[in-house]
């Protein structure tokens, strides 16, 4: 097969803008309890679904609600509110697997699979319009108070280490023999991290 067929065929899905399931399934919603009780009441709930706190997620709604994004001209189709298609987008990029499936999202947020998909790439939309305004270097101010955090957190030694990078995990080929347990990772293999730091004179 070309990919020029693989290509029409994405561009018909695109087209079509609607996914098909064979059966209809029942869903309960989480969303109220998450965005209603946990948000007022339990914090530690609620960034455990949306990975941020209610206060940053409050942040993010008014930093993306004006996006014409979430503003279509049909009196018919109104858009669901920007707070519930923030969430969903967040509960998915927080989740991995089968958790962050459009099926088993929807089944979360008591939704539609085609919600899933046009709230992920709404949210995506609005967010990446905002890069120029918060995608920046530190001014050196920041950069002196970040290695003052460092050291003052760890030691003298790391304090120019102002800008740290986690990156891809290192699998081994066993279990460590001293302190083995804590290389053991959230996917089950013993591995450990490699972490990009990176040095510089103010």
């Amino acid at each position: 097969m070309s990919i020029t067929y693989y290509h029409d065929i994405l561009e018909q899905i695109l087209a079509d803008r609607r996914l098909r399931f064979s059966e209809k399934v029942p869903k309960a919603s989480q969303l109220p309890l998450v965005l209603g009780q946990f948000k007022e009441n339990d914090p530690k709930r609620f960034r455990r679904n949306l990975r941020v706190s209610p206060a940053t997620f409050d942040a993010l709604v008014l930093a993306i609600e004006d996006h014409s994004v979430f503003h279509n001209r049909s009196y018919t189709a109104k858009q669901f509110p920007v707070e519930i298609q923030l969430a969903i987008a967040l509960y998915r990029f927080g989740h991995f697997g089968n958790a962050a499936s459009v099926e088993g999202v929807a089944q979360w947020s008591g939704t539609s699979a085609g919600l899933i998909v046009k709230s992920t790439v709404r949210v995506i939309v609005a967010f990446l319009s905002l890069h120029d305004k918060v995608i920046r270097w530190p001014s050196p101010s920041e950069k002196k108070a970040a290695k003052q955090w460092v050291e003052d957190e760890s030691c003298p030694a790391w304090r120019d280490g102002f800008c740290m990078v986690d990156g891809t995990l290192i699998p081994l080929f066993e279990k460590p023999g001293h302190h083995g347990e804590t290389y053991f990772d959230r996917k089950g293999n013993y591995s450990f991290s490699i972490q990009v730091s990176s040095f510089e004179d103010i």
